[in-house]
């Protein structure tokens, strides 16, 4: 078995855990938490997050929360919230507003999307993980839509992986196309980078 056939059976193997996962529910709700509470501070009111298929930790909730909050500020903040929408021609992906009721469409794939609202540019981006690894490298669907993305976004924003502690591989080899997340969330809480001496 060669490597993409390896990677193609773990990732198998890792969606079909997820979506059995008799307690995904409360682990979701930690993870809401984890992440309400982590962007607490940040400087960002352009984030691009997904939306969640194959039983993902669905991001919208927190941030629909990070969104309203940001209106209640001593100086209102006006927060946006992009989704990805993918670009056939160059199969990297742009990011269109999204707001709860917004007029949605499937794409090619059939995931939602925004439908004809504009273009934002996040600063900081929500990833979906299927499993993850030392270092901040993920595991995707093979597509190698984000790492494309991120390859080309400039600046580049701030990435921060999503997924649960199931899906935590410690002998995932990144390959040299793979572009590292700068921070990783689970719901237990921050998997990387991984704070030392108790800062």
């Amino acid at each position: 078995m060669d490597r993409s056939e390896q990677k193609r059976a773990l990732r198998q193997q890792l969606i079909e855990q997820r979506l059995n996962m008799p307690d995904r529910l409360h682990r979701a709700e930690l993870l809401q938490r984890v992440m309400r509470i982590w962007l607490v501070g940040r400087p960002d009111s352009i984030i691009g997050a997904y939306w969640p298929i194959k039983g993902e930790f669905d991001p919208l909730p927190a941030l629909h929360r990070w969104k309203e909050d940001g209106e209640l500020l001593d100086e209102p903040q006006m927060r946006r919230i992009g989704l990805p929408v993918m670009d056939k021609a160059t199969r990297t992906l742009k990011f269109h507003a999204w707001f709860p009721g917004c007029p949605m469409e499937e794409d090619a794939f059939g995931i939602p999307k925004p439908k004809d609202t504009e273009i934002v540019q996040p600063t900081l981006l929500f990833v979906p993980c299927v499993g993850y690894g030392v270092g901040g490298y993920r595991l995707g669907y093979g597509g190698g839509f984000y790492d494309r993305t991120l390859a080309q976004l400039q600046p580049r924003p701030f990435t921060v992986g999503l997924g649960f502690a199931a899906g935590f591989l410690p002998d995932l080899d990144p390959e040299p196309h793979d572009v590292a997340l700068d921070a990783m969330l689970n719901e237990l809480g921050v998997v990387w980078p991984i704070s030392l001496g108790g800062e």
